[in-house]
Formats: structure tokens, sequence, C-alpha cells
């Protein structure tokens, strides 16, 4: 059965959102990036602005953007970007929904390789990558009371449901989005919602993201007011 939207009426808060992809510099031009759109965030952020919910969303380099004038806009480019918005930001929100696609990795570079640019050579080149750090982890790990992680476990569907439990247990997140490769730079989204109590909730089958964020603010608050 779906959630109860409704009580996301009764009960807004302060909602902080991440979407959109990051770009990892190669050198001054160049860059290591992926296919997200940050169509999802977006589309949460709209949707939760219009419910009375005070919204910050920090977005990556996409070409969208919010609708809703009372989103409050925050645009950053690589995974440092957004560790520090969300180290400044966090404290002072109920609900995080991390929905961007960061970077697992990242150029090991110099700051005298990003005043230039890297030129072809017959032989190739090669780039050393290094870890970026786990931005969701550490959120975690600074959480307040009461305070609501919501994360993305983007996976093959073979994979997806176990990934994303273990995913829930290791980060200590209170809801996690299970949803199959395919999601990424799509328009739908056919998503598995699991929490820390061991509930479920289920889309019916693929639906537009612009659908599908009611859907899983619902699920949120839904979450929230049984805690409460």
């Amino acid at each position: 059965m779906p959630p109860d939207t409704t009580k996301t009426v009764a009960s807004p808060g302060r909602l902080l959102i991440t979407a959109g992809p990051t770009q990892e510099p190669i050198d001054a031009v160049r860059f290591i990036g992926n296919r997200s759109s940050g169509r999802l965030g977006v589309a949460l952020a709209d949707h939760a602005a219009s419910l009375g919910w005070n919204v910050r969303l920090l977005l990556g380099p996409t070409c969208l953007s919010n609708s809703d004038s009372r989103v409050e806009l925050i645009r950053f480019r690589t995974t440092a970007d957004l560790q520090a918005a969300l180290e400044h930001h966090l404290p002072s929100c109920d609900v995080l929904v991390m929905a961007a696609a960061v970077a697992d990795y990242r150029p090991r570079i110099t700051d005298q390789m990003l005043q230039g640019k890297h030129r072809r050579k017959a032989e190739g080149m090669s780039i050393e990558l290094e870890a970026t750090p786990d931005l969701l982890a550490g959120c975690a790990a600074r959480r307040s009371e009461g305070q609501t992680l919501v994360g993305f476990a983007l996976e093959p569907r073979d994979q997806m449901i176990a990934s994303a439990r273990a995913k829930l247990t290791r980060k200590s997140l209170d809801l996690i989005v299970a949803n199959p490769l395919e999601t990424m730079d799509d328009a739908c989204i056919e998503a598995i919602v699991l929490t820390s109590r061991g509930h479920e909730h289920r889309t019916a089958g693929a639906i537009p993201k612009t659908a599908f964020a009611p859907w899983l603010m619902g699920v949120i608050a839904e979450y929230r007011h049984a805690k409460t």
C-alpha cells in the first residue's frame, strides 16, 4: 500500500537534499564524471517545498535547476565541494536525502596540473586514482539526535537488495532507496525503500521521477511520524 503523503503536510521540517553528479578534475580542462542528471533530487526539492518544507538543495554540475523559488539552491562541483557544504549545512537540517552520485575515486593531481592541459601523446597516459571520503558515512557519524538520513543504492538488479541492506547497516542510515542501474539519467525510477526498522516499500513498477518525489516524501514522513 502506498504511504500516506498527507502526513508530510502535518510535519514539515528542514530538508537537505544532495543531487546530481560530481566532476573530479584531471587538469584545467578535463574531468572524470558520471551520467547522473540530478532530476530526482530536483523533483524532491520542488515537491517538498510545495508541502511547506524548508528545503536546501545541494546540486552538482547539471543543466537542471529547481523550479520552486522557495528552494535554496547551492551548487557544487567536486566531492570536496560537496563535503564542505555538508559539513556546514548538516547541523541545521532535520532530514538529509543523499541523492547525489558522488565519485568513489578521483585523480590524484597537483595544483600545477590544474593550471594547464595534458597534451595528447602517442604512448597514452596513466592517471592515478585515490579514494574519495565516504560522505554519507561521515554525515551519519556527525548526526544529531532526531535527524533522519536517507541514502541511495544504485546497483545491478541481481545485487540491489543485498547491497542496499548491507549499506543501510554499514552506514547507520534510517532509510535507503535501492534502484537499478538503468535509473541513472532516466525520467523514471523503479525503487524499493528499506528502513532501519525492517520495513520495505516498493513503487508500483517504474514511475516518473516527478511522481516518485511525493511517494518518497510520504515514506519519509511516515517513518518520522512513527518515530515520534
